[in-house]
């Protein structure tokens, strides 16, 4: 067995003051972040993503964090570690070996510099479909038609079509949701 010193905890009368890794409770980041704000001498790093996503609905918006489940928080460890672990929305401190887990400064300022420093970034998905692209109609009377997309409605959520109806060439306007482009 090796001979190692006991463990003396660092001298509670120096600040350490860095930003810690916070676990929250799932789903609950966006609470966490709100309630370690509250505290005097916290200040909270919480990123969050925006983006559309195609549900039975059509395209919804959705946001998350963007780091599920944790967040980071920058205060002094030894007078504030208690109030943040008990926080409203916060299920402990992210801990390596029983120390908690210390966030380099410089890596939250790389994040915020980056796209993060609104603290929400929306993610703007490209157009499924562009002019001139074929497609087929995946729904509605019209099923199974091929066509060729003459216009993207401004917005990208209607878009023209132009398609052969018994040996004729006729014009529609459509949701995007109600046709897939072929490959």
């Amino acid at each position: 067995m090796l001979n190692q010193a006991p463990y003396m905890p660092p001298d509670s009368s120096t600040p350490q003051t860095g930003w810690y890794c916070v676990r929250s409770q799932p789903k609950r980041e966006h609470i966490a972040a709100g309630q370690l704000e509250r505290i005097e001498g916290v200040e909270v790093f919480s990123p969050r993503i925006r983006f559309r996503r195609n549900t039975k609905r059509g395209k919804v918006w959705f946001e998350e964090s963007l780091f599920p489940g944790y967040l980071f928080a920058r205060f002094d460890f030894f007078s504030l570690v208690r109030m943040v672990s008990s926080a409203v929305g916060v299920q402990g401190m992210v801990r390596f070996a029983g120390e908690c887990a210390i966030v380099p400064d410089i890596l939250i300022e790389t994040l915020r510099k980056k796209q993060f420093d609104a603290e929400t970034v929306v993610i703007m998905d490209e157009p499924a479909v562009r002019v001139g692209d074929e497609a087929v109609v995946t729904e509605g009377a019209l099923l199974g038609l091929q066509a060729v997309i003459t216009q993207v409605m401004p917005g990208g959520e209607r878009v023209k079509i132009l398609m052969d109806m018994m040996g004729t060439a006729i014009e529609a306007e459509m949701p995007v949701s109600t046709i897939e482009k072929v490959s």
